[in-house]
């Protein structure tokens, strides 16, 4: 039976990691425990639950900055920025149902430590792009405390961008400040029907690159849209008279692609939810799920290279799979599909399969010699004893 601690303060955490040291034992940080499916199994000793370091510490909506414990559920921060009109601006993803997960679950602290963004990254960059300070206990057993609670502070930036998206493996994070922006006013989804994934792609592409202030971009092959038509999706923001002008010369501009269709907010919203979250994927819960960060010209060749059922995020540079079952999770082939294709210039992570295919086709894309000398001394410098989430990301790290 897995020995569970808990820590509900600072002082708890504080107390937990040198309790940790003094007894020699690694800890697996869980805070809602939604996450834990994404990433190799952790090779730990007890399990630390966060979950209980939860709250909102300070919250400035006219400064735009939002400080909280990473405990806190992400339902409970954007019913919190919903009543003021404001938002994480890069659209925290919520992948439960993906995992088998009811939605909802979710923290604040999780969400920030896989450093996943939705459909709004190309426009308004991932969660470390909004992570402006950040307090918490290293390896060490040292309090420390980066960045600041304004948007205008760069002290320990750095800092905070190495521990978004690192998985838990650098500190037990205790306390966590945003930069918040306005929600938009309006939303009008353009609709591109029945297009092939290459002529998706340089539309998405044309789209992204006008003028019309494009904030997401996506492509859904006819397994995979709702109404099982190829649907490419161009999302405009903003106030109403704008979002209508820019899509009246969007529509103009694309015409030769084809017939174009709208939605309106409501619809949009819902559907750009589905596109984030990759629910076209969700059902499917025999099949293994590989995310990859391409160039967007390279992902049609690479799907059609791997097989299987897809879609595009980010203007095609986002391409999701979905795979039947295999011994490896489809590591080889879709890695091999990447290499031939991309050189090198893209990366894929295994979003879902089993965790004993966790444990041995890595999950995150193998490091360059280089990258994973950097990788080690950095792990050195907050956490040389392998206290935090050991093997979470890489055999052994």
């Amino acid at each position: 039976m897995t020995t569970v601690w808990t820590a509900s303060s600072e002082i708890e955490a504080f107390d937990a990691v040198h309790a940790a040291l003094s007894e020699g034992v690694r800890l697996e940080l869980v805070g809602g425990g939604s996450r834990r499916d994404l990433g190799r199994p952790v090779e730990a000793d007890v399990v630390l639950d966060l979950s209980g370091l939860s709250g909102v510490v300070d919250y400035q909506p006219e400064e735009l900055v939002l400080t909280v414990r990473p405990g806190t559920p992400m339902a409970e921060l954007e019913a919190l920025l919903a009543a003021r009109n404001q938002q994480l601006a890069f659209e925290p993803p919520d992948f439960g149902p993906l995992w088998g997960r009811a939605a909802g679950q979710g923290t604040i602290g999780g969400c920030v430590m896989i450093g996943r963004g939705g459909p709004r990254r190309l426009t308004a960059g991932a969660p470390r792009d909004h992570f402006l300070g950040v307090k918490g206990v290293n390896g060490f057993g040292q309090a420390f405390a980066a960045g600041g609670r304004v948007v205008k502070n760069v002290t320990g930036f750095d800092l905070t961008k190495l521990v978004a998206g690192s998985f838990g493996t650098l500190c037990v994070a205790t306390e966590m400040t945003f930069k918040v922006l306005p929600e938009p006013a309006d939303t009008l989804t353009l609709v591109l029907r029945g297009l092939e994934d290459e002529a998706a792609v340089r539309a998405m592409s044309q789209a992204l690159g006008s003028p019309a202030a494009v904030s997401a971009a996506a492509h859904l092959p006819a397994d995979v849209a709702p109404d099982g038509a190829p649907a490419t999706l161009i999302r405009l923001e903003g106030v109403t008279p704008s979002i209508r002008a820019r899509g009246a010369h969007l529509t103009a501009f694309l015409q030769d692609f084809g017939p174009i269709e709208s939605l309106d907010r409501d619809d949009s919203r819902a559907l750009w939810k589905r596109v984030g979250d990759a629910a076209f994927f969700a059902g499917d819960t025999d099949a293994v799920v590989w995310k990859l960060s391409v160039p967007p010209t390279a992902a049609p060749a690479i799907a059609a290279a791997v097989g299987g059922r897809h879609f595009y995020d980010w203007g095609g540079g986002g391409l999701w799979l979905a795979l039947p079952p295999a011994p490896d999770a489809h590591a080889a082939r879709v890695r091999a599909a990447l290499a031939q294709v991309v050189d090198g210039d893209g990366h894929a992570t295994l979003m879902r399969a089993p965790e004993a295919l966790r444990a041995t086709a890595s999950p995150f894309q193998p490091l360059a010699p280089v990258l994973a000398a950097l990788t080690g001394r950095v792990k050195q410098q907050f956490d040389p004893k392998g206290l935090f989430n050991p093997g979470r990301m890489y055999a052994g790290a």
